[in-house]
């Protein structure tokens, strides 16, 4: 169903509401904390965050970036995570419409922007929200899209499976969280998991061409963490992957 101008905008309002959230769990995620308790504070001298100063990207502009308590400047991360949820949610809405589809497409794509925040900070893709990822798109696909359950099981094994012999074959461009993740994306996308990886590969290597250019030799010692290009694989997925197989087959196999 095609997604109306008001429902566009809901959502990207919607989006930057989960981002706020998505902040959290990407800063107490992989320190252990909890995602409840305490509730939203200063990192640096534990003031709560009263709910005025709790509006997605207003407050940070309003405030300036700092805290109102200690005036301790706030990462500009926290407003740009808000944002990008922000414009991905509407821009999965307007291009996929405002439907069923949804119950498997906005959590997936806010997983892929925490676990992309969490992997530039710590280098690491925490198991404690991949497994759960992986589990959610099976379920959800039961209850949504059962006929594409084999379809996509086979896609989750088989992005699992490439990943693996890439990390085999050049550990020191990748994990076994890499490997994780590409599997349960594949849980979510199934054939448009092809497109994904593509935009993955393609985006990281025009990074690490990057970086050698500015950097020399020095630059191949720099880690990279391929989890952020996974996760913008996996949005082009959700936004385009049919279209990008749809034109594949047109152009090349008909």
């Amino acid at each position: 169903m095609e997604a109306s101008a008001g429902e566009v905008v809901v959502s990207g309002l919607f989006g930057a509401v989960i981002g706020s959230f998505l902040n959290v769990v990407a800063h107490r995620v992989p320190l252990g904390e909890s995602l409840v308790s305490p509730g939203s504070h200063c990192p640096h001298c534990d003031a709560p965050v009263k709910p005025y100063d709790n509006v997605p990207v207003v407050s940070w502009l309003v405030l300036r970036g700092r805290c109102r308590n200690c005036g301790v400047p706030i990462s500009p991360r926290y407003p740009l995570v808000e944002l990008l949820t922000a414009i991905v949610f509407a821009a999965v809405v307007a291009a996929r419409g405002f439907d069923d589809d949804l119950v498997l497409e906005l959590p997936f794509v806010a997983l892929l922007i925490a676990l992309a925040a969490i992997d530039l900070d710590h280098r690491i893709l925490p198991n404690k929200i991949v497994y759960p990822m992986a589990a959610y798109g099976v379920i959800a696909t039961l209850l949504v899209d059962r006929g594409d359950l084999a379809e996509n099981l086979i896609a989750g094994a088989g992005a699992f499976a490439f990943l693996l012999l890439a990390v085999i074959a050049y550990p020191r461009g990748m994990g076994m969280g890499d490997v994780k993740l590409a599997g349960a994306m594949g849980l979510y996308l199934g054939l448009s998991i092809i497109p994904a990886l593509l935009a993955a590969f393609l985006s990281g290597s025009v990074v690490g061409v990057v970086i050698l250019a500015r950097e020399g030799a020095a630059g191949r010692k720099k880690a990279v963490p391929f989890g952020v290009f996974l996760a913008l694989g996996g949005i082009v997925g959700v936004l385009a992957g049919p279209e990008l197989i749809d034109a594949y087959r047109t152009n090349f196999l008909e």
